[in-house]
């Protein structure tokens, strides 16, 4: 929302001013927060954990993943980065490919890209074929005794190059995984909260009808103050509280950080920057398309809201 916002700063100074205390001790903002963030959600998606950074969600996203499923393995896409902790730095292979390579447990699928992926423009079902893609991996991973957690992936890939997968990627892929016993992971930490303009969240991008099991947010949720979360379904909730180990967090959800984010909400809202995002957007994308024309360069222009990927070619 902007650098040095003063609505931001004025939030986290008044409340600083009040009490800031780990969240063992019960404040109000907490509550009014997940209150205020559940609304922007489809409605399964009504319980939330707040963490410090996006890596602490996507951690923990794998955790919850994995009790709830009592399965280990998971499927990103190639390129992908989701985390600086060690077990996301085993999910990147943006990462895991320069350091000690692929655990046994991680399966990588092609990124659905249609200008430079496996299936490009001019298939005849581009959405089908990636999410074949997936389904040839769990079926590969079954042969081997392996079992699916996660489907864990960027609702944009980001790092992958500025990706928009096909609309109907997403509700293919999730059917393949759902029916190995697998959730679907919706990282949102670098595209989610209007970014995209049309959507408050990029996985709406893909049709109403889609809704993931699992996703989690960073970055923009605390306009560069560290906080995070991570939002699920009451039934993945309580397998992870089944085992008795609870949850807790010192600084997660805090009552400086809550204040902050619900100023970045009302923010939001006020100055219609979801709107902006549009608006802006699609004035870049035009005079980049502008730009195209005249520039042999310049092989796709690709982009939705504030998210927009330029790709140079010899």
């Amino acid at each position: 929302v902007g650098h040095c916002h003063p609505d931001i700063v004025k939030a986290a100074h008044e409340q600083n001013q009040l009490l800031n205390t780990n969240s063992r001790y019960l404040h109000d903002n907490l509550v009014d927060y997940a209150e205020r963030l559940s609304k922007t959600l489809p409605e399964k998606l009504c319980i939330f954990y707040f963490l410090n950074s996006g890596s602490e969600a996507n951690d923990l996203a794998l955790r919850l993943a994995r009790q709830y499923t009592k399965h280990e393995d998971v499927i990103v896409l190639d390129h992908a980065y989701h985390g600086h902790l060690t077990s996301l730095i085993d999910i990147s292979p943006y990462k895991f490919r320069n350091l000690e390579g692929q655990k046994e447990w991680v399966h990588v699928a092609p990124v659905p890209d249609t200008y430079r992926g496996l299936y490009r423009e001019d298939h005849e079902d581009s959405v089908t074929a990636y999410a074949d893609e997936v389904k040839n991996i769990i079926e590969h991973a079954h042969k081997r005794g392996r079992k699916i957690a996660a489907f864990f992936v960027e609702s944009l890939p980001s790092v992958g190059g500025q990706i928009i997968p096909p609309a109907g990627y997403f509700q293919k892929v999730a059917q393949h995984v759902h029916k190995a016993g697998g959730v679907f992971i919706a990282d949102e930490i670098q595209v989610g909260f209007g970014r995209v303009g049309k959507h408050f969240w990029a996985f709406q991008l893909q049709g109403e009808d889609f809704i993931p099991d699992i996703v989690t947010m960073g970055k923009p949720i605390g306009n560069g103050h560290p906080i995070a979360c991570v939002a699920t379904t009451k039934e993945i909730a309580e397998a992870f509280a089944a085992t008795g180990v609870e949850y807790f967090n010192t600084f997660g959800g805090n009552p400086v950080s809550c204040a902050v984010g619900l100023a970045v909400l009302d923010v939001i809202e006020r100055e219609h920057l979801q709107a902006h995002a549009s608006e802006v957007g699609n004035f870049l994308m035009k005079l980049l398309k502008e730009q195209q024309i005249k520039h042999p360069i310049i092989g796709d222009v690709r982009g939705c809201g504030l998210f927009i990927g330029v790709d140079l070619i010899k």
